[in-house]
């Protein structure tokens, strides 16, 4: 079952890195966005620091929409998920390597570039600290909740608007929390509750989302 699991994320790494086009898309959009706001809301570094962090998770979510519907959509066209689902194998655990798997091609570069996004957007060494740590708390959850909407809609042909319909206010409370945060760290104001509140949002998720997945792929699949 092990030798399963290491089987299917390699192949979905090796995949994602193999359609280079697709890859870079959602990194290029998130690039365009965060340039794009300061040349429309004024280049005054107080401006820039006052919306950066709102900027960059917004690019974030948005950027997550473009890959988030090819999660789970090459296994379900080429018949690999319901083999999976016949098989007998644990679904939950191949469900949570493929967010695994997105969260790493998808979020990983995002945190690369946080420090440059950072200094272009001109946050202080307290507001990236809390911008960095509401990031890698945050980015697992989209992935694991947005998972759950892509089983659901997985067999759909057109099934990216809806996906974005289904996500977009459920992801809004995570942009509260984490804009929050950083805003506290601007004011130099302790900001651990609102770190808590996102953590255990997604411990909750980690827990419940991985069957979740598993079962809205079965109802995708009849």
């Amino acid at each position: 079952m092990k030798a399963l699991w290491s089987g299917i994320f390699k192949r979905d790494l090796a995949l994602a890195f193999r359609q280079r086009s697709e890859l870079a898309q959602p990194l290029m959009f998130l690039l365009m966005v965060v340039t794009l706001f300061p040349l429309g809301v004024g280049p005054g570094p107080a401006t820039l620091q006052k919306i950066g962090p709102g900027v960059i998770w917004i690019a974030a979510i948005l950027s997550s929409l473009l890959t988030m519907d090819r999660m789970f959509r090459d296994d379900f066209w080429d018949g690999s998920m319901e083999q999976y689902l016949l098989s007998g194998q644990s679904v939950w655990a191949i469900s949570a390597i493929k967010v695994l798997v997105h969260w790493l091609v998808s979020f990983v570069p995002l945190l690369i570039l946080s420090p440059l996004l950072a200094l272009f957007l001109n946050l202080t060494v307290q507001m990236y600290t809390a911008l960095m740590l509401t990031l890698l708390l945050g980015t697992p959850l989209l992935s694991l909740v947005g998972a759950i909407a892509v089983g659901l809609t997985v067999g759909l042909q057109r099934g990216g608007v809806l996906l974005a319909l289904l996500l977009i206010p459920v992801f809004i409370p995570l942009l509260i929390f984490a804009t929050s945060a950083v805003d506290a760290a601007a004011l130099q104001l302790p900001y651990r509750a609102h770190l808590a509140i996102i953590g255990a949002m997604l411990l909750a998720a980690m827990a419940a989302a991985p069957m979740a997945i598993a079962y809205a792929l079965k109802v995708s699949q009849n």
